[in-house]
């Protein structure tokens, strides 16, 4: 199964390179791999196989990869501590990289919404009761994402951005605008896969998957959720401040080794996706977009 996005700065569609591609389908489309999923999409397999990435021995996959997934490392910092020339310590630490000041920047028209995390979007103007993606095929309800009477009601009907992020990529990601945490909560549940392979033969990842969920009121935005969405050899979702306030472009988390997801959803009509996005994911294709780049505007009446 090839997985199509477009990319934004090209303005073509490209095919994407997998990290994994090989287990995926093993794991979602053979008879023998489907009995594995329970085992390897639980917690115990994905902590383990995070602990290895924090090994030494680990870095030395770190110039293969570079290599194999085209990473331009000159746009990352080393790691606290260590130069460019022996920069990461740990496959983890390579994973978690941060970029130079200056190498991504988030709008300053106080409209526009910059992208929380450096990956692949999808967006929705409106998600009412559980709707299925175009071409994709999985299903999405912000009801069973968020899971809490009182936020359902809050962000019922509104817009939503939906980014997954690939194993090559940046994996910490932001805050979209100034704001203040309203309320943060932690969902149990597995760890699928988020390839679009897996979303398309169990459709409802997005309802079981462990997610980390922070509510905030935003100063231009209104009241957003911001969903960090666990999925397999993930080791761990971590949330870098537990201040109350913060401000645009600021750091919210990471994810340590494994491809996954973040998704924001808002209130209704207080912003919509840009319309490359929107148009599309109606033909069933991701956009791929640089962290702080413009990805939704504010709704002027609002």
């Amino acid at each position: 199964m090839n997985i199509k996005f477009y990319n934004r700065y090209e303005n073509k569609e490209s095919i994407e390179k997998v990290y994994g591609s090989r287990e995926i389908v093993f794991l979602y489309e053979t008879f023998a791999g489907k009995p594995l999923r329970s085992l390897l999409c639980g917690k115990l397999f994905s902590k383990f196989y995070g602990w290895l990435q924090d090994l030494a021995f680990s870095k030395n996959k770190i110039k293969s990869f570079i290599r194999n997934f085209d990473i331009k490392i000159g746009d990352f910092l080393p790691e606290d501590g260590r130069e460019m020339i022996d920069p990461y310590s740990t496959f983890n630490q390579f994973f978690i990289r941060r970029f130079k000041e200056g190498k991504r920047n988030f709008p300053l028209d106080e409209n526009q919404m910059g992208a929380f995390a450096e990956a692949r979007y999808l967006g929705f103007k409106r998600v009412t009761g559980r709707m299925t993606v175009p071409v994709k095929g999985f299903d999405l309800s912000v009801e069973e994402i968020l899971a809490n009477k009182i936020w359902n009601r809050t962000f019922a009907g509104g817009p939503l951005l939906l980014a997954r992020l690939c194993p090559v990529d940046y994996h910490r990601f932001h805050f979209v605008d100034e704001g203040k945490i309203l309320s943060q909560y932690r969902i149990e549940g597995d760890l699928d896969s988020v390839n679009p392979l897996a979303l398309s033969k169990k459709t409802d990842i997005f309802f079981t998957n462990e997610r980390q969920i922070t509510v905030v009121e935003s100063k231009n935005f209104g009241k957003l959720a911001y969903v960090d969405v666990g999925a397999i050899c993930v080791g761990k979702i971590v949330q870098a401040s537990n201040k109350e306030n913060h401000k645009r472009g600021e750091e919210k988390g990471y994810f340590l080794f494994g491809g996954s997801t973040v998704i924001v959803i808002g209130e209704e009509r207080k912003w919509y996706p840009s319309e490359d996005i929107l148009t599309k994911t109606k033909e069933g294709i991701e956009t791929y977009i640089h962290l702080g780049d413009v990805v939704a505007q504010k709704i002027q009446n609002h």
